[in-house]
């Protein structure tokens, strides 16, 4: 079995009951980044053998951890923050898995997107999720398709890029458009500031922004 298990996106509190059992109970557990998984980890006092999977090495690795898993061995699967598979590694590992007919369980829980769409004040209803935008190559490309969508959208970004990011998305979008910007989720600190594209713009101008970033912009209106 290989599971997938959502961990905090910030307070250590946000993690399930379900989930800190199967991190007990597993017999490996793979994290992208073990420095950080380490935290919660020795946290909630488990000791489960731990091993790197991250964007770097999971096109070499998917296939002989699937191989592993096929021959019985009980896996979980852990990103740095929210859900894998989401802006973060997991993919290649689950259709690795499902290709050899391993069974594969994501737990419901902990995701940056969805309490930064609910707070942002704009429609939740529907949403278009589009996660990081490409920083050189094809970014005007996605730019340009994001000016005609008509649902509510949602872009992960970095505070060192969120300056131009929003001033980017003015362009192709109008400066008028209304979103919102949630940064550093169940954290101490937490905070989201709504308005108009414009209107971000300069209050980040004033007030640069640190920890990680979810816009939430919407959607064109004819």
């Amino acid at each position: 079995m290989l599971y997938l298990v959502p961990t905090p996106v910030g307070n250590l509190e946000d993690i399930t009951l379900r989930a800190l059992r199967i991190l007990k109970e597993v017999e490996l557990i793979l994290a992208e980044d073990t420095r950080t998984s380490s935290v919660l980890l020795k946290h909630y006092d488990i000791h489960t053998p731990l091993k790197s999977h991250h964007k770097f090495n999971e096109h070499e690795t998917s296939e002989h951890l699937a191989e592993q898993i096929a021959a019985g061995m009980q896996v979980a699967l852990i990103s740095d923050a929210g859900t894998p598979g989401i802006s973060d590694p997991g993919f290649m590992l689950v259709r690795a898995c499902v290709e050899k007919g391993v069974d594969v369980q994501c737990l419901p829980g902990a995701t940056a997107f969805v309490p930064a769409l609910v707070d942002s004040a704009l429609p939740c209803d529907r949403f278009y999720f589009e996660g990081f935008l490409p920083q050189k190559k094809g970014r005007q490309t996605r730019l340009q398709f994001l000016a005609e969508q008509q649902h509510t959208m949602i872009i992960y970004e970095s505070p060192f890029r969120l300056q131009k990011t929003l001033e980017q998305l003015a362009q192709f979008l109008g400066a008028d458009r209304q979103a919102s910007v949630s940064r550093e989720i169940s954290k101490k600190f937490e905070d989201t500031r709504r308005g108009t594209l414009s209107e971000l713009i300069n209050h980040f101008k004033e007030h640069p922004a640190k920890g990680e970033i979810v816009i939430i912009v919407d959607g064109r209106h004819d």
